[in-house]
């Protein structure tokens, strides 16, 4: 029988952690590597290429692009908008270049001389009437319209003892006689809508995740919206068809330094005279509020401000997108008004027009007042 011994040393557990573990036997002195041998200081200095650093040179260099003037308008000023060619080291002004640069490029940049890029060009008439779908005239449209004046036949006017105010009337638009000049005026327009990457449209366009079409009904408006008269969605509809056919009115779309792209009159248009409507995506201003397009616009108010809607022309639109606003907080501002924006029930849908509200002569500026109805757009920064 074994018995237990309290002197053995694999019993006693004090004895068995105060052992200590063999160190590892030593390499001999043979296996050591070799030490190795440092070039001393003076000889990597003999054989090192001295370098010279030029800071005369450099401060010559930065005084020299201090002289850089744009290419296109001769100014220096604006330091924080003016690109230089990575390539001939020519100055160009961002809003001077055609088309218009938004955003300062990342990477290296080369103007259009240097790049194999084409410049912005005059739009072939091909081209022209491709981007605006124009329909082929035909001489039984002529015809047709002839045979109508025709056979209509003068109204008798009948005189009442009551005396009424005489309802105004909308005019339809005049296009020029000059079919060279129309294809200018369309250009024109199809160079602004192509720079900003906007795609034309001539009506309301409704896209899936915004609102539909089943929204837009006028009588959801807040306190009931005016009906277009008969005689007037006649002249509405003449104008549309006219359109088709590339007879359009007599605007141009120019850019100016301070004003951006803006609408000119290449003719005489009388008052209430119709010039456009106000095209682009539907959407309920709930889902715009956040939004930095400048060029919204009210379609629908109704009662509960979830379901009101509006226009937003950032991605498809018309020349009345760059009709420019004024600064209704100036009096002076105010005079330049010369149309407006009127909100009409058609076929029970909400629509937009711009009508003159005054002659406009040839090369006046069209403006209207973007606080047509609620007075919250901030107009106080408007020239």
């Amino acid at each position: 029988m074994a018995t237990w011994n309290a002197s053995s040393p694999a019993a006693s557990p004090c004895s068995s952690s105060r052992r200590r573990t063999k160190a590892p036997a030593r390499r001999p002195s043979s296996e050591s590597p070799p030490p190795r041998k440092m070039k001393s200081m003076a000889e990597i200095m003999a054989k090192s290429v001295r370098v010279v650093v030029q800071e005369e040179d450099e401060e010559e260099e930065e005084d020299s692009y201090g002289d850089v003037a744009c290419e296109k308008c001769g100014s220096g000023e604006g330091d924080d908008e003016l690109l230089l060619c990575d390539k001939c080291d020519k100055g160009f002004h961002m809003k001077c270049l055609r088309p218009i640069v938004v955003r300062v490029p990342i990477g290296p940049w080369l103007c259009v001389d240097c790049s194999d890029q084409r410049p912005v060009r005059r739009l072939s008439q091909k081209k022209i009437l491709h981007f605006f779908r124009i329909e082929k005239q035909t001489d039984q449209t002529d015809k047709s319209e002839s045979s109508q004046e025709e056979t209509r036949k003068p109204r008798r006017r009948s005189c009442s003892l009551t005396v009424k105010k005489r309802r105004r009337k909308l005019l339809p638009l005049v296009p020029s006689d000059d079919p060279e000049r129309r294809l200018t005026q369309m250009g024109t327009l199809a160079t602004a809508l192509t720079a900003l990457g906007i795609k034309y449209i001539d009506g309301l366009n409704y896209v899936p995740g915004m609102a539909p079409r089943s929204a837009n009904q006028s009588k959801f408006e807040k306190g009931g919206m005016q009906v277009l008269s008969k005689e007037d969605l006649e002249t509405l509809e003449q104008c549309q068809a006219m359109c088709r056919r590339g007879e359009c009115p007599p605007l141009v779309v120019v850019f100016d330094p301070l004003e951006g792209y803006t609408v000119e009159a290449d003719g005489p248009i009388k008052d209430l005279t119709f010039i456009a409507e106000y095209t682009g995506d539907v959407d309920y201003l709930k889902n715009r509020e956040k939004d930095d397009c400048d060029s919204i616009m009210t379609l629908l108010l109704s009662e509960d401000p979830s379901k009101t809607l509006v226009i937003c022309p950032d991605k498809y639109g018309n020349i009345s997108r760059f009709i420019n606003g004024i600064n209704n907080h100036n009096p002076v501002a105010k005079k330049k008004q010369n149309c407006k924006c009127v909100r009409y029930s058609i076929k029970g849908e909400c629509r937009v027009l711009l009508v003159a509200t005054r002659d406009i002569s040839q090369g006046e500026r069209l403006y209207y007042d973007y606080n047509g109805y609620e007075h919250e757009y901030p107009t106080h920064h408007f020239l």
